[in-house]
């Protein structure tokens, strides 16, 4: 997860929205801009992503010890459940510790190498899949929500919006699906759900709305099909609108000419990187600010090992000097128990990585729960 520079979780309260097809129409929409983006579909009881990417006979293999995800393209890698099913109706009567122990296989276990942008397709619902997603991802970006415009929809989706306030999970906004039906030969659009309810919530729970996009029988025959709608009809009204989604996003990068010279990530896949833990009485501390030390251990993310520890003194306290003097001593990623908003933003400007919630133990026992997965962030003490 920390050679993946952003992470963002498309979620719905309600089933049978189009979540998959926005997540999936919003993954190739970035890979068409030249980004690197991972596809994870974490419905476990009903996974969509290998249909409508024509993927659904595809298998999967073993690089080494990582599981290797399936590519579409050059760009695109994609992983689901759904491709270690040996019979396609067979049903998973799994309970919630299985679905979280293949969750995390999925996020630390598969090789997804270095991605501008990995996109999570989580199942309806706040229950086990996007609870575990959300606890395991490393620092995601957000959430988008999707929603039909219809009253009955929209009672459930605002439960993902408390649900994503509950668990501290920026709303990057709310998309609006099957907004009116387009006319395949005429253009016109007919309000079959109505439309505007996804607007309405939105801007009453105080999130953005990103846009709606329309019924158009083009895309059910792309998904039937195992086309994504937005590379096969990109110069159809609904197309456009995937795109104008994606540039509604806060925090978006601009696209580079040639993506392959351009730098995405700090750390490359075969060096090492320094992770900063402040300490107090041989712990970290919980308030960073107040710390005596700061262990700095470069360790080794592809053989997941610490090959140095340095502790040094933490400097005199003065307001944003932290931040400097870690990026001084090469930091990238900084592992605290609470800090403040504005520390947050000052470390990501020197280019290093924030976790924050981690617990009161030794920095060696953190950073090894860090590079296999098991470190499970928990409430930011000091948020303010």
């Amino acid at each position: 997860m920390s050679r993946i520079r952003h992470k963002i979780v498309v979620l719905s309260g309600k089933g049978g929205v189009g979540k998959s097809t926005v997540a999936v129409n919003l993954a190739m929409t970035l890979v068409l801009t030249g980004r690197r983006v991972g596809l994870l579909d974490v419905d476990i009881h009903g996974p969509s992503v290998p249909k409508l990417l024509g993927l659904e006979t595809t298998g999967v293999q073993m690089e080494g010890d990582m599981i290797a995800p399936i590519r579409y393209g050059e760009n695109l890698k994609v992983m689901s459940l759904g491709f270690l099913l040996r019979n396609h109706d067979d049903a998973l009567i799994w309970r919630g510790p299985m679905k979280m122990g293949v969750i995390k296989q999925f996020l630390t276990e598969v090789n997804w190498g270095a991605l501008d942008y990995l996109i999570v397709d989580s199942p309806p619902g706040t229950g086990d899949e996007p609870l575990s997603v959300c606890q395991l991802v490393d620092h995601p970006d957000g959430a988008i929500i999707v929603t039909t415009p219809q009253d009955l929809a929209l009672m459930d989706v605002r439960k993902s919006i408390t649900f994503c306030q509950q668990l501290q999970l920026p709303v990057l906004g709310v998309v609006e699906n099957m907004s009116g039906f387009v006319c395949p030969k005429c253009g016109e659009v007919t309000e079959i759900f109505k439309s505007g309810g996804g607007e309405a919530m939105a801007q009453d729970m105080n999130v953005p709305f990103l846009g709606r996009v329309p019924i158009d029988p083009a895309i059910a025959q792309a998904c039937d099909e195992g086309k994504p709608f937005i590379y096969h009809y990109s110069k159809t009204a609904t197309a456009q609108t995937f795109e104008k989604l994606l540039k509604l996003i806060p925090d978006r990068e601009e696209p580079v000419a040639n993506p392959k010279e351009r730098q995405t990530l700090p750390i490359q896949e075969d060096s090492t990187m320094r992770i900063a833990i402040p300490i107090a009485a041989g712990k970290l501390s919980m308030h960073f600010g107040h710390c005596e030390q700061f262990a700095l251990l470069d360790v080794n993310p592809e053989m997941k090992e610490i090959v140095k520890t340095d502790m040094l003194p933490a400097p005199a306290h003065q307001p944003g000097l932290l931040p400097k003097w870690l990026a001084e001593q090469g930091a990238n990623l900084i592992i605290a128990g609470g800090m403040g908003q504005r520390a947050q933003q000052l470390f990501t400007e020197q280019g290093i990585q924030v976790l924050i919630g981690a617990p009161a133990e030794t920095p060696e026992l953190i950073v090894k729960q860090y590079l296999d997965g098991s470190l499970i962030p928990g409430k930011n003490i000091c948020d303010h």
